[in-house]
């Protein structure tokens, strides 16, 4: 006998179906997938067009008709398509996501056509309880016509009918409304939709005997003049987004197969709001709320185009992101670069009001293209000591181009710089900073120096020596108030003469003593670490003009108590006129400084007193 045993053979495991439950499909359908009820309509559309599409294509001279008919909860769709033999009921409606469409070449297939039978047929049992479909094929004549009629329940039936019952090739869909939906049958919103979802289709699509189709697409039409051209889309931009643009910028991609038209806001929007763009595929509109259709930097259009490239999701009612959609962004971006340019060299009147409201968007896009910042130099403007100029004119005035990165920085300087004849640029809003450190790279020869305490300083007149060794005794008073706070004093003269003290500091100043703040209040370990990271940064100065009339007065007191009380309220006061933020000793400083000059002001000798 063989050693070997030999083992029992395993029988193969039955195969199984999955068994699908229709009902809770429809719920993920009309819950989770699709966003509203209204794409029944559009997946009925779809099928149409798909139909006619796949008959045209063998025969292109076959009619292509879709007709809508909506009466009392119930809606009757009928196309001049391709249309089903009772084989092809059993395998494209009976299986849960077969395309009609399937063939050797997939891609060619899914570029001609924009839906798939089965999974569209399937979404409109988000608003009916009962559909049924009689159809009759194109391309087998001899073929008798078929009916698949299903419920919502997952149940069907599939029956051959009499030549007769219809004699010409082609597809009606029959729905009857699920309780509660008979309003997304009636014709009022059947009109409504399929105006919305069908205006682009190259087919003769009517509701009952009402038109649909608005051929050809606005940005398609001959006008007699550009001026005319722009009144006209102006017109379809308040029909379809409900304001006037600005302007209209042409959207013509031959290669990507786009054409459409972006539309110029009227206001100014922030750029963290995200842009919803209308998008129609092969003149089906698949949303409403295109989002990534164009770069983050021009948010300041919406746009509404038609394409036959860009792939959609499952839904069909957002865009695929891969790369045929990046190549397009970026194709889009460049179509509207070019009129920016284009208004910079024929049109600065248009380019001038543009600006006035998107400045941000354009600032966004010259900060990463180097070729767009210098085409508007000329033209972006940004807040200055010479009031609101290009950076190209205010380079030409000042040798160099000295800018602050933050808001307050340049309001503490700007009123004393101006007087000593010193060019500053406001880099505190949103990429001005960038944009003025780019500078030099499309203007070649130009000087940018970013503003501190020390510049600032060295532009103001010093006192005569002999004067400043006479008011020793003031200045130690006052700088042995400010130490605490970081801050130290110095006298100077400078213009305006009402300004008698000026705040300034800087970034590393600021940052230096935020760490000696935190220094101040951790433990002996994170005190050590933060002592290690001590810097040599200058710390602020209180700048004291010693051409002001109330500094000089301040400066003949005698009393060194009084003298710090006023350095205080000085201190505080050029804070306040920098509308800096106040730190909580700063807080504390200003009331007591408040105080202290009200108890000297109402102080009374006691000697006085004793003498009444």
């Amino acid at each position: 006998m063989d050693s070997q045993t030999s083992q029992p053979s395993q029988a193969s495991p039955s195969p199984h179906t999955f068994q699908v439950d229709l009902r809770g499909l429809v719920d993920l359908l009309s819950h989770h997938l699709y966003s509203s009820p209204k794409v029944y309509l559009r997946e009925l559309l779809q099928n149409a067009v798909d139909a006619i599409t796949a008959r045209r294509a063998e025969e292109p001279d076959a009619p292509a008709t879709v007709r809508l008919y909506a009466e009392d909860g119930t809606l009757r769709v009928e196309d001049s398509g391709v249309g089903l033999t009772e084989s092809d009921v059993h395998s494209l409606l009976a299986t849960i996501g077969r395309s009609s469409k399937r063939n050797d070449d997939l891609e060619s297939a899914r570029s001609d056509f924009l839906g798939q039978f089965g999974i569209g047929l399937l979404a409109c049992f988000v608003v009916a309880e009962r559909i049924r479909v009689v159809s009759r094929s194109a391309r087998t004549p001899g073929a008798a016509p078929v009916e698949w009629t299903a419920a919502d329940d997952g149940s069907y039936t599939v029956r051959v009918l009499p030549h007769e019952a219809r004699t010409e090739p082609g597809t009606t869909v029959h729905l009857v409304a699920r309780a509660g939906a008979a309003e997304w049958l009636s014709r009022e919103r059947v009109r409504s939709l399929a105006r919305d979802f069908g205006a682009l289709l190259p087919y003769d699509v009517r509701v009952g005997d009402e038109a649909i189709a608005d051929l050809p697409a606005p940005w398609d039409r001959p006008h007699p003049s550009p001026t005319a051209r722009r009144v006209a889309l102006a017109g379809h931009c308040r029909e379809l987004f409900g304001f006037t643009p600005l302007d209209s910028i042409g959207l013509d991609v031959p290669l990507a197969g786009i054409r459409g038209v972006a539309y110029v806001l009227p206001t100014a929007v922030s750029p963290a709001q995200r842009a919803s763009h209308r998008v129609h595929l092969k003149g089906m509109l698949l949303t409403e709320r295109a989002e990534q259709l164009l770069p983050d930097w021009a948010f300041f259009v919406r746009c509404v185009l038609d394409t036959d490239s860009l792939r959609p999701t499952a839904s069909r009612e957002a865009l695929y992101e891969d790369e045929t959609l990046a190549a397009v962004r970026e194709a889009l971006g460049e179509r509207i670069r070019s009129w920016l340019t284009g208004l910079a060299a024929g049109d600065p009147e248009r380019l001038a009001a543009f600006l006035s409201v998107h400045h941000l968007g354009v600032k966004s896009l010259a900060r990463h293209d180097a070729d767009m910042l210098r085409t508007m130099l000329p033209w972006l403007p940004f807040e200055t000591t010479d009031g609101r100029l290009s950076l190209e004119e205010f380079a030409q005035r000042h040798p160099v181009v000295h800018f602050t990165r933050t808001v307050e920085e340049y309001r503490q300087v700007a009123p004393i710089a101006s007087a000593q004849g010193v060019g500053v640029v406001n880099g505190g809003y949103t990429y001005d900073s960038e944009l003025i450190e780019a500078l030099p790279g499309v203007r070649p020869g130009t000087a940018v120096s970013e503003l501190d305490a020390d510049t600032v300083t060295a532009h103001l007149d010093t006192v005569d020596p002999a004067e400043e060794l006479a008011l020793a005794g003031f200045l130690a008073a006052a700088r042995a108030r400010l130490d605490p706070l970081n801050c130290d004093v110095v006298l100077r003269s400078f213009h305006p003469l009402s300004v008698p003290a000026l705040h300034l500091d800087d970034r590393a100043a600021r940052h230096e003593q935020a760490r000696a703040e935190a220094e101040e209040q951790a433990d002996d370990l994170w005190a050590g670490i933060l002592g290690s990271l001590r810097g040599s940064a200058p710390r602020a100065r209180l700048v004291l003009n010693h051409l002001n009339p109330l500094i000089r007065r301040i400066s003949s007191l005698g009393d060194p108590d009084l003298v710090g009380t006023a350095t205080e309220s000085l201190y505080g006061q050029a804070l306040l006129m920098a509308q800096r933020p106040l730190r909580p000793a700063d807080s504390a400083l200003l009331n007591r400084s408040f105080i202290g000059l009200l108890e000297w002001a109402t102080h009374t000798d006691p000697g006085k007193d004793d003498r009444r």
